[in-house]
């Protein structure tokens, strides 16, 4: 007899109820194991009590904001949850952040955003670009020229220079939209129109428009098309890159409400629960129409660099620079990147690349805007201030040309966006993983473990913000940001891994102020509505009802 022969003998001397019991048994004892691990944890954290199988998920919502500030007022500055068999740490205090946003290139111990994981991989993003990237190495090289596409100076003045171009074609979509009704006589062809809209789609798609032509040199047509969906009179654009950019603009905000899902649940979460299942396949979906979308785009100006003679001057947008990286037609003559082999970007890590600064541009420039207008509407001398100091640099007065320089000059405006950051960011958490034992607010924690930064209550603890519910831009105004402690604001993060754009998503946010209030009174259509917010792991603005008029 065989022993597979013996082992189906003995199996079918089983009952039916003795294998409930031996399924019972072992159920029993994954149990006793899984709690007397939990209970005889080192370093225990308040936190919620872990359930066999599903940890924490029984608590997960998407909404990161609400969720850890909870987890805050009942658990306190520090705590834990377990999740997709792990633990994670959620940090509310700007204190416990010392070590982990210090910068030092020589401790790399916190330089890892999130671990790999097969969520990230499945959505594409392990290893890839900047955001989700846990391969140091390869993290520092997307990084390095990341930074040289965006934070030279000649790109900044690109910012302006396109703020300056695009505006007048808003407002020229904003006044036919004024003049849609009326006719003859009638016509507003003055100053004198008022109109409703969505400032927050509006400057969706203006940063739109914006970041595709700084990214990649061609301009789309977001604005044109959003105004012809509103409007029985079409207008015409055919050298656009993207053919439609309403979709466009909807697969961006989509793929980051999707990162959510993919960092917290497991696989068999994603695609057997039911609650989830068609999400993940949407977002599956969406991915694949991005990837296609950027590597079309890629090919083509592969093929246009290819076309153009050696010598010939090439245009200097991101996507040129990451193609021509570490090759002969290098536009930015790179020399050297910490010791590291020169080599070309690969198309998979130009796509990274791309698809993370759209990540983090459009969607934040556009919701931190209709926060900083939600509340200057909100407080009419905090924007009778903001006009009093636009006027001063930029006099109605005199020829307008907004600048770089002036810019810099909007110290209050500058205050009123570091409020605004303050008490409405836009991001919810940053997370950092930790492969090996550390330790953190006295704590000495094992390998393996993810902490979150609670930015939302970091903004707001009351050791550090008075009367932190208060909207005001005068904690900012002229005073020393050396009197805070300096990780109590940190909408951009902080350390090494801080957001590598957020010089230009201030320039673009000073640039917008000054070409909207500058020019016009903006009111709120209901100032008893609630922001409309749909929250994740970060804050979007999905509507701003305003009334516009030209100032007299």
């Amino acid at each position: 007899m065989t022993v597979l022969n013996v082992i189906k003998s003995f199996l079918f001397t089983f009952s039916f109820a003795d294998y409930l019991i031996l399924i019972a048994i072992a159920f029993l004892t994954y149990v006793f194991r899984f709690y007397y691990k939990y209970f005889t944890r080192p370093n225990k954290l308040p936190g919620p009590l872990p359930l066999p199988f599903i940890e924490c998920a029984y608590m997960f919502t998407s909404n990161t904001k609400d969720q850890f500030t909870l987890l805050q007022q009942k658990y306190g500055d520090i705590c834990e949850i377990y999740l997709n068999g792990m633990k994670h740490i959620v940090i509310s205090r700007p204190e416990y952040l010392e070590k982990m946003l210090t910068p030092s290139s020589k401790d790399p111990t916190y330089l890892v955003r999130l671990p790999y994981t097969e969520g990230f991989k499945e959505f594409g993003m392990a290893g890839k670009g900047l955001i989700a990237n846990h391969d140091v190495k390869n993290w520092k090289f997307n990084r390095h020229f990341f930074n040289q596409a965006v934070l030279s100076s000649s790109f900044i003045h690109e910012v302006v220079e396109w703020a300056n171009k695009l505006f007048p074609e808003l407002e020229g979509y904003w006044k036919s939209l004024a003049n849609l009704n009326l006719s003859g006589d009638n016509l507003q062809d003055n100053n004198n129109w008022t109109l409703e809209v969505d400032l927050a789609k509006w400057i969706g798609r203006f940063a739109n428009d914006m970041f595709v032509v700084l990214i990649t040199g061609e301009r789309s047509h977001s604005m044109a098309l959003y105004y012809n969906i509103q409007s029985p009179a079409k207008v015409s654009r055919s050298d656009t890159l993207i053919q439609d950019s309403e979709k466009f603009i909807q697969a961006i905000g989509d793929h980051i409400r999707g990162l959510t899902l993919f960092m917290y649940l497991n696989s068999f979460f994603r695609h057997y629960v039911p609650s989830y299942k068609y999400q993940i396949k949407k977002l599956l979906d969406n991915r694949d129409y991005l990837f296609e979308l950027f590597d079309n785009i890629i090919k083509k100006r592969r093929k246009e660099i290819e076309e153009t003679p050696v010598g010939d001057k090439l245009r200097h947008d991101m996507l040129t620079s990451l193609i021509t990286a570490n090759t002969e037609r290098d536009v930015n003559n790179t020399k050297s990147i910490q010791g590291d082999i020169l080599r070309p970007l690969s198309d998979d890590e130009i796509r990274g690349n791309l698809l993370d600064a759209f990540l983090a541009g459009t969607d934040t420039v556009t919701s931190a805007f209709s926060f900083i207008s939600y509340y200057l509407c909100h407080y009419p001398q905090v924007k009778q201030k903001v006009v009093a100091e636009i006027d001063s640099i930029f006099p109605p007065n005199a020829p307008f040309n907004m600048n770089y320089s002036d810019l810099l000059k909007l110290e209050y405006c500058d205050a009123v966006i570091n409020e605004v950051s303050r008490i409405r960011p836009v991001s919810n958490e940053f997370p950092r993983y930790v492969e090996n034992p550390c330790e953190v607010a006295g704590y000495h924690f094992d390998e393996n473990i993810v902490f979150h930064i609670n930015v939302n209550s970091i903004h707001s603890h009351k050791d550090h913000w008075p009367d932190p519910e208060i909207f005001d831009p005068e904690r900012f105004y002229k005073k020393d940001p050396n009197a805070r402690h300096k990780f109590s604001l940190v909408p951009f993060g902080a350390g090494l891994r801080d957001c590598p754009g957020r010089k230009l998503a201030t320039v673009e946010l000073l640039s917008l102020l000054v070409l909207l209030f500058r020019k016009y009174d903006i009111e709120l259509v209901d100032m008893n509505a609630p922001l409309k917010i749909k929250s994740a792991l970060i804050k979007l603005c999905e509507e701003l009802k305003v009334r516009i008029r030209p100032r007299n």
